[in-house]
């Protein structure tokens, strides 16, 4: 795999490409940034910029404009190779606040480990309906500690209005949610994104994170993926790098709140 030609593709077909991740969004383009704008139940960030030392603090401050006149909280998702070198630097001293880094991990599928089925007793099943939708939101208030109702609003209007583009699964041990995570399918390019992985406390290291990726996997593949692109924590990243996925760069999330 050679990783500086993986990652310009990565760049150019889901960062300087970006389609718009959720009904209503939007993604607009000027120039050097290209940045998504949504509701407050939306993602509102800048997901590529192509900046240097004379460009970025003017972008940045325009940038700082434009979410300030919306009123919602902006994210500038920094990857380790953006420029300038400074950037993160420059972000903070704007007032951008920076959130805890996760690791760029792509895995090519026809080279994953991918031979991995629930615990005895566990069982994978698809998201389609509120009722699902539902159990995912459970899983992700226990596993992370967080509120799930952005979740829940996003994944429903996913499956509602575009449900080609999303997969979602919930592990059951019989009426009880231990784990679940979605697949985000990004038509006209090879990446599929695996979001939002996570077990509750006592079902974790059981093998249960490694089927859901699995499972994903595999549906990703029939439909024509080739690559899994993954923010891992340092939780996920010696699962997935058993598996076979390699890290390309690390992410971290500047986030302006007006």
């Amino acid at each position: 795999m050679d990783h500086t030609a993986l990652l310009a593709l990565l760049d150019r077909e889901l960062r300087q490409g970006a389609r718009p991740d959720a009904p209503g969004a939007r993604v607009e383009r000027t120039g050097t940034v290209v940045r998504q704008v949504a509701t407050a139940q939306g993602w509102n960030g800048v997901v590529w910029s192509a900046l240097d030392e004379a460009t970025a603090d003017a972008a940045i401050a325009e940038q700082i404009a434009h979410c300030s006149a919306l009123g919602l909280d902006f994210e500038w998702k920094l990857y380790e190779h953006d420029r300038p070198a400074d950037l993160g630097q420059r972000l903070r001293a704007a007032g951008f606040v920076p959130e805890p880094g996760e690791t760029l991990m792509v895995g090519e599928i026809a080279d994953l480990d991918l031979d991995a089925e629930p615990p005895h007793g566990v069982r994978v099943v698809p998201v389609t309906d509120p009722a699902g939708v539902d159990l995912v939101a459970d899983v992700h208030e226990k596993a992370f500690g967080t509120d799930s109702s952005r979740l829940r609003h996003q994944l429903l209007a996913r499956l509602s209005a575009d449900p080609d583009t999303v997969v979602a699964v919930v592990a059951m041990a019989g009426d009880e949610p231990v784990s679940a995570a979605r697949m985000e399918l990004v038509p006209g390019t090879e990446f599929a994104g695996l979001w939002g992985g996570g077990t509750v406390e006592g079902w974790r290291g059981r093998g249960i994170y490694r089927a859901l990726v699995a499972h994903r996997a595999h549906v990703a593949a029939a439909r024509g993926y080739r690559y899994l692109q993954v923010d891992a924590s340092r939780q996920s990243r010696p699962v997935l790098e058993r598996l076979g996925f390699v890290p390309l760069t690390t992410t971290t999330p500047y986030v302006y709140r007006p």
